[in-house]
């Protein structure tokens, strides 16, 4: 299998020195998703909890909801020429009886932002595809509805520090997006580092769902750099009620969060930070006005 990091020669210039040395990189290397023996999709990931990413892919397409629609996920011995495991194909096989979508040669899924889908034909899809409503459940818990997510401005404001704590290849490389699962109090759940900040989210959402955790009702979604309709998507469709990021969010990200009742945090920096939508969960002290 791929290693997380490689080496490479650099030359390096500071103020006016030139040395060399080794630098340690961030691998990124394809991986092609076959859904029952066919080609679905093909990313560019960090290798690494593939299973889980391909996993997580087919939650935000809307194939997988449960653990037990999922029979199996292998890597392809035989991908090449040669018959080698190059360990960057994976085959998902669903259980008997979990409808297997339409695989076309265009690839006519709607989630992704290569579908050719866009502005409201990509939220009425999202929305009428959703499994669960991200309305605030009533219960406490105890009958499988989760309890009102409610979260203080101030623990939103420690996330992006623990996020960052917590990547560990970030530090040797520099070069890694992530995404964190965290509860409404502020503790980290569960953390995944990826080149692409949508394989890090379909990597916790996947590993979700093999644990048997979705939806995931009662949690936060933290993710390292802007809050795409891609990523917008893929917490309505594993059932996260709040997505945080540390930069801009798009405007088709806005316009999903406020269709689905999401709610959606972005230029999380510090004490500071912009409200976009779901303003019921965050606990304000004072009345929100103005134009």
């Amino acid at each position: 299998m791929g290693r997380v990091t490689e080496r490479r020669r650099v030359i390096r210039i500071r103020d006016g020195a030139i040395s060399t040395r080794p630098d340690t990189l961030v691998a990124e290397e394809p991986l092609e998703i076959r859904l029952n023996g066919k080609p679905l999709a093909i990313t560019m990931r960090t290798p690494g909890d593939d299973f889980a990413l391909a996993a997580g892919f087919l939650v935000s397409e809307g194939v997988l909801g449960r653990a037990d629609e999922l029979a199996n996920i292998v890597y392809c011995a035989g991908a090449t020429e040669d018959g080698s495991n190059t360990y960057n194909v994976v085959d998902v096989t669903l259980a008997p009886g979990v409808p297997v979508p339409d695989i076309t040669l265009e690839r006519n899924v709607y989630t992704t932002s290569s579908c050719g889908l866009c502005g409201k034909a990509s939220l009425d899809a999202v929305r009428t595809t959703a499994r669960w409503p991200l309305a605030d459940g009533l219960g406490d818990g105890a009958d499988g509805v989760s309890p009102p997510v409610r979260i203080e401005p101030e623990t939103l404001s420690v996330l992006p520090d623990r996020l960052r704590a917590a990547q560990r290849v970030f530090d040797r490389t520099g070069g890694l997006h992530a995404a964190g699962l965290f509860t409404p109090d502020g503790e980290l759940l569960d953390l995944r580092e990826d080149v692409g900040r949508h394989n890090a989210v379909d990597k916790l959402v996947g590993r979700a769902l093999q644990q048997g955790l979705l939806p995931l009702s009662g949690s936060v979604l933290m993710v390292s750099g802007r809050a795409s309709f891609e990523l917008a998507q893929k917490a309505v469709m594993a059932g996260i009620p709040v997505l945080a990021a540390v930069s801009a969010p798009s405007s088709l990200a806005v316009d999903l969060a406020a269709e689905t009742g999401l709610t959606l945090v972005g230029f999380l920096r510090g004490t500071s930070m912009n409200v976009y939508a779901g303003e019921q969960r965050l606990a304000l002290r004072t009345a929100v006005g103005g134009t």
